[in-house]
């Protein structure tokens, strides 16, 4: 059995002191390849230099939108160049809009809008962060696909309604569930779980933080993407195989990863 965990943090510090038995726990619990994402450009280095050690790591290159203060005039340029410096950057991101931690939505919207021009410019998908603020993403995607022309991407760590849900898989964006959707009182994530297509699905730890159950409270790490993809197929009453084949294909549609 295969899993790819779409959505890690590994080049955090908590992690540096062991990166080799980091992956031979991933390796062990199947984890097959990762997807990298980037808070800032000025972790490209970093990020670029653990895919030099661990070739089954891809990555993307994007501004956080907690991090939109951070936005310079140069930064679009700067994230285009790091986006076409290598072959191993798959997405743009993470980038989106957060509502919940940060009231500078009118700065959050232009910087979204620019790595949204960047993406579709490269052909690449994106990798978009959202809490409390849905509605709002959902109308500058449509505005944007309505003039410039469909963007593909990925709704992480995603902690919709079944309502919110449906409106990004219209736009053709996968929906992909980290350990909340293992949480007792996630009956809300849980609805939307069960109802995004089998073709659509997506797994993530966004380690280093949310930790499934039954390892809630612990630092997270990509091993632990197999309880999400269990609890997945607790909830949709599929088998793990059938999850994990599903999850697995989808993150090497979306991001045009290769089989290692």
């Amino acid at each position: 059995m295969q899993l790819i965990d779409t959505h890690v943090h590994i080049n955090f510090e908590v992690f540096q002191s062991e990166l080799p038995s980091l992956r031979s726990r991933w390796q062990e619990a199947g984890v097959v390849q990762l997807v990298h994402s980037c808070v800032e450009p000025q972790e490209f280095q970093q990020i670029q230099s653990l895919a030099n050690q661990f070739p089954e790591l891809s990555f993307a290159v994007g501004l956080h939108p907690l991090d939109a203060h951070k936005w310079l005039p140069s930064t679009a340029d700067q994230i285009l160049a790091l986006a076409q410096s290598d072959q191993r950057v798959v997405a743009i991101g993470e980038m989106g809009l957060d509502f919940y931690k940060a009231d500078n939505q009118a700065q959050q919207k232009e910087v979204f809008l620019a790595q949204l021009r960047i993406a579709h410019r490269l052909q690449k998908p994106i990798i978009v962060h959202c809490r409390d603020a849905a509605p709002v993403l959902r109308e500058l995607l449509q505005d944007f696909c309505r003039h410039q022309g469909p963007i593909q991407g990925v709704m992480h760590c995603w902690s919709g309604s079944p309502e919110e849900t449906q409106w990004f898989l219209d736009l053709g964006f996968y929906i992909s569930f980290s350990g909340i959707v293992t949480f007792k009182r996630s009956e809300m994530i849980q609805a939307s779980a069960k109802g995004v297509p089998l073709d659509r699905l997506l797994i993530e730890t966004d380690c280093p933080f949310l930790a499934p159950v039954p390892q809630r409270g612990k630092r997270n790490e990509p091993a632990y993407v197999r309880y999400v993809a269990q609890a997945l197929a607790d909830l949709r009453q599929e088998s793990l195989n059938t999850i994990a084949t599903a999850t697995t294909d989808n993150a090497r549609r979306l991001f045009g990863l290769l089989p290692i």
